[in-house]
């Protein structure tokens, strides 16, 4: 893609790195850049030679929600014209949460509003200490709906309700504390961080890791019941049984490395 393009794709040896590319209007976004990071997403999960997903944003912000003319062309909108908009970006949302590829969200400056919900959608997020996190939805009369399945399934309800209801702004120090992010650091540091990240993951099984992820919804969303018990016994059996189960214990056993990690 072109350095003009709202959303820059950079392939990094199984890495996508994913860049919101709006830095003049701080990464907000209007009904066209959702659709299109939507369909970039999608696209990535197709991919087989993409292992894992990196999200960040050009200039001085990761993102700062909605777009101000965006905004404006909504205050027109019809009722039913309001809810197909919101299902949008919820769906947006549901496509990033739903990823099978490991997601890094990398957070630096302003992450307001659905800015907010992307970096709750992944599954690591790292925050450099100049980050500063807002849900500023109530201050205009709103609320931030679609976003909020995955805010407080990260920071928790009763975290959620205050920042909700109070607008307030908060640095990395506090979204780390409350859980939003799993890590504040050093803003020199952001990307060496993330590299060691992906070292890590680099000798993982790409299907164990998949798996890994929906094993950690369903046991996250629902009751330790004798179903959840007899489905986690099933979840292993069938990666054991699987080519990359019985390739990872082999290469074990062998003391060798398993035939996906590519020197």
């Amino acid at each position: 893609m072109s350095d003009e393009a709202s959303i820059r794709v950079e392939h990094r040896a199984g890495v996508a790195v994913v860049t919101m590319n709006r830095p003049d209007r701080h990464n907000a976004f209007d009904d066209t850049f959702i659709a299109e990071l939507t369909d970039i997403l999608k696209a990535l999960e197709r991919d087989p030679s993409v292992r894992v997903v990196i999200l960040g944003g050009n200039g001085k912000s990761f993102s700062a929600g909605a777009d101000l003319n965006w905004m404006q062309r909504m205050a027109g909108y019809t009722k039913e014209q309001n809810e197909a908009d919101a299902l949008a970006l919820a769906e947006l949302m549901e496509t990033l949460d739903g990823l099978d590829k490991p997601t890094i969200a990398r957070v630096h400056g302003a992450a307001f509003g659905g800015g907010v919900g992307l970096v709750a959608c992944c599954d690591i997020a790292i925050a450099s200490d100049n980050a500063t996190f807002c849900l500023s939805e109530v201050k205009l009369g709103l609320i931030p709906a679609a976003i909020s399945p995955y805010v407080v399934k990260a920071m928790g309800e009763q975290h959620a309700r205050r920042y909700f209801v109070t607008a307030e702004r908060f640095d990395a120090t506090e979204a780390a504390r409350i859980g939003l992010v799993h890590e504040c650091v050093p803003a020199d540091t952001l990307d060496t961080r993330i590299q060691a990240l992906l070292k890590q993951m680099h000798g993982n099984g790409p299907e164990a890791m998949a798996a890994a992820k929906d094993l950690a919804r369903a046991v996250g969303r629902g009751p330790v019941d004798r179903t959840m018990i007899e489905d986690t016994a099933r979840r292993i059996a069938n990666i054991r049984v699987g080519d990359e189960g019985q390739e990872g214990m082999s290469a074990f056993l062998e003391k060798r490395k398993p035939a996906w990690v590519q020197e």
